[in-house]
C-alpha cells in the first residue's frame, strides 16, 4: 500500500481520501516511513516533525468524517522549503546564521495551505539563503539527486525537488529567484512552476532578492500544479508587491483550453553550451506540439546574452541589502568570542554566513557603492527593461515560448563548486523569466542515455497561468515521464 500511495498525484489521492479508501493518517504514515527509509541517502530534509504531521492528518480525517472536507488538498502531505515560515517549526534558510531560529508565525502561503487542509510536512534543504544552483551551498548537508546519488538535484530548491522525486512528499513548495524551482524540477523529473511575480504572496518568505523572488509548487503532474497554485495564489495586503487580479479555477481551466496554440522557439536558447541529449529531447517535444496542430514560430529574444550579467548585479545588490539585518545584534547568530561591538558585527557575520553568501554580499555592496551605482546597478536595471520588452514583443506573435529548462542534465557533486561562473550558467535559460516577472514552468520531457531526467520550459504571458498550465498539461498527460521513479 505504501509504495502505491507515495507516488500518486494529488488528483488521485483526493479521490481515494474522498471515498475513504485511504485516510490522511495512513497517507501521512506512508510518507513518514518513506522519508525515514530513503532520506539518509537523499538528504532532502533539514528537519521534520512526525507527531505534528500526524496530528494535522488526524484533524483532516475528523473534518472529512464530519462532512467538512476543504477540497483536494485536504489531508495531502506537502513539504515546505526551509526559507518559508511555518509557525512553531525551524526556519533556518540552511544557514548557520539562523540555525536555532523557530518561526513565530505562518507565511501567507503556509496559512493558505493549512486553510485548504494540507498537512505541512517537514523543512526542506536548500542552498544557503537560496543562493546557488546545486544545493551544495547548504550549511548543513548536500542533497543528492534521487536518480543518481553522486549528482546534485539542482538548486536552490534542491530539497523540494528531490523530496517529490523520491516519494518523500506528495508535493512541495519552493522559491524561485533565477530558476530555483524550474532548474531542480528539470534535474529531478518533476513539475516546477514559477508564477508571475506578484501572483503569490511573499509574506513570510526569507528575502534573497525581493524584486525577483517568487514562491511556487513542485508536483508530480501539471494537474497537481494547477491544484496547488489555486490554493496559494491571490492578493495579500501583507505583501506590498502582491497584485490584485482575478484568480481563475486553474484546475477547471485545464479541460476548457484545447488549443492549438502558437508556440515561439527563441533561437538564442538553442546555441552553444546546450547538451545534445537535452536538445534532442526538447526538439522531440516541439514535434509533439507540431503534430497536435500548434503553429511553431521562430522568435528572437536579442538581449538574452546579457541576462546572466544583469541578474547577478541586481540579485546581489538586493541580497546585500536584505542580509544586512543579520548582524548578531538585531537578527541571527551572535559570536561568543567578540571583545567589543565592532568585533561582534564582524565575527557574527563571518561565522554565520557561508562562502557563497559572502561572495554575493561583497559583489552586491560593490555594485551599489558610490561611484559604481550608475555604471553597474542602474545600467543593469535599464537592460532588465529591454529583456522584458523582448518577451512582450515575442508575445505579439505567440501564446507561449518553449525552451530547454537547463543546459545539461544533473552534474556531479563538486563538479562546478570551484567555478562560480560555471555554476551561474546552470540558470542561463531560466533567469530571463525572473528579470521579466513572467510565469515559467518546467515539465519532464525525457531521460539521457545514462538515466538522468531532462526538463522542458514553457514561458507564459503575465498572469496567464491558466493558459500556460493548459499547454503544459496537454503534453504531460500524453507522456508517461511522471510514472518513472528513481531506484532507491
Amino acid at each position: 500500500m505504501s509504495s502505491e500511495l507515495i507516488y500518486q498525484p494529488i488528483s488521485q489521492l483526493a479521490d481515494q481520501l474522498a471515498s475513504k479508501k485511504v485516510s490522511s493518517v495512513e497517507l501521512t504514515q506512508a510518507i513518514v516511513a518513506r522519508t525515514k527509509a530513503v532520506d539518509p541517502k537523499v538528504k532532502a530534509f533539514n528537519s521534520f516533525d512526525e507527531a505534528d504531521a500526524l496530528a494535522q492528518a488526524r484533524a483532516s480525517d475528523e473534518r472529512r468524517a464530519a462532512g467538512q472536507a476543504r477540497g483536494p488538498l485536504d489531508g495531502i502531505p506537502i513539504g515546505i522549503k526551509d526559507v518559508i515560515s511555518v509557525e512553531g517549526q525551524p526556519l533556518t534558510a540552511s544557514s548557520k546564521m539562523l540555525a536555532n531560529f523557530v518561526s513565530p508565525y505562518d507565511a501567507t502561503v503556509t496559512k493558505k495551505l493549512k486553510n485548504a487542509g494540507a498537512v505541512c510536512w517537514g523543512r526542506l534543504n536548500l542552498d544557503e539563503f537560496a543562493m546557488g544552483s546545486s544545493t551544495e551551498n547548504s550549511a548543513f548537508h548536500t542533497t543528492s539527486n534521487p536518480y543518481d546519488l553522486d549528482r546534485v538535484p539542482g538548486g536552490s530548491s534542491g530539497g523540494s525537488a528531490a523530496a517529490v522525486a523520491a516519494g518523500e512528499a506528495i508535493a512541495t513548495l519552493g522559491s524561485d529567484t533565477g530558476g530555483s524551482i524550474r532548474q531542480p524540477a528539470a534535474l529531478c523529473n518533476v513539475v516546477g512552476l514559477k508564477p508571475t511575480y506578484g501572483l503569490v504572496s511573499r509574506y513570510g518568505l526569507i528575502a534573497f532578492a525581493s524584486s525577483l523572488d517568487q514562491i511556487g509548487p513542485f508536483t508530480r503532474t501539471v494537474e497537481d500544479a494547477a491544484i496547488t497554485l489555486g490554493a496559494i495564489a491571490g492578493y495579500d495586503p501583507l505583501d506590498s508587491t502582491s497584485f490584485k487580479t482575478e484568480i481563475p479555477d486553474y484546475l477547471a481551466e485545464l479541460s476548457k483550453r484545447k488549443g492549438p496554440w502558437k508556440i515561439g522557439i527563441p533561437k538564442e536558447y538553442f546555441g552553444e553550451g546546450l547538451d545534445p541529449e537535452v536538445a534532442a529531447a526538447v526538439e522531440k517535444a516541439v514535434s509533439y506540439y507540431e503534430k497536435l496542430g500548434c503553429e511553431i514560430k521562430n522568435v528572437s529574444l536579442p538581449h538574452t546574452e546579457y541576462g546572466v550579467g544583469v541578474y547577478y548585479i541586481i540579485a546581489t545588490a538586493e541580497c546585500s541589502s536584505n542580509l544586512g539585518r543579520y548582524d548578531g545584534v538585531r537578527y541571527g547568530h551572535r559570536s561568543k568570542d567578540a571583545k567589543d561591538i565592532t568585533e561582534l558585527y564582524f565575527k557574527s557575520r563571518a561565522e554565520g554566513f557561508g562562502p557563497e553568501v559572502k561572495r554575493r554580499i561583497i559583489l552586491g555592496t560593490y555594485v551599489l557603492s558610490s561611484g559604481y551605482y550608475d555604471a553597474y546597478y542602474l545600467r543593469a536595471q535599464k537592460v532588465r527593461t529591454l529583456i522584458r520588452q523582448d518577451f512582450l514583443n515575442a508575445y505579439k506573435e505567440v501564446d507561449v515560448i518553449l525552451t530547454p529548462t537547463a543546459p545539461t542534465p544533473a552534474f556531479k557533486k563538486g563538479e562546478k563548486a570551484s567555478n562560480p561562473l560555471a555554476m551561474y550558467l546552470s540558470d542561463i535559460y531560466t533567469i530571463g523569466v525572473n528579470l521579466a516577472g513572467l510565469p515559467g514552468l518546467s515539465i519532464p520531457c525525457g531521460f539521457s542515455k545514462s538515466g538522468l531526467p531532462i526538463g522542458l520550459q514553457l514561458i507564459g504571458q503575465p498572469f496567464k497561468e491558466a493558459e500556460l498550465l493548459s499547454i503544459a498539461h496537454t503534453y504531460d498527460r500524453a507522456h508517461d515521464w511522471a510514472t518513472r521513479h528513481p531506484n532507491l
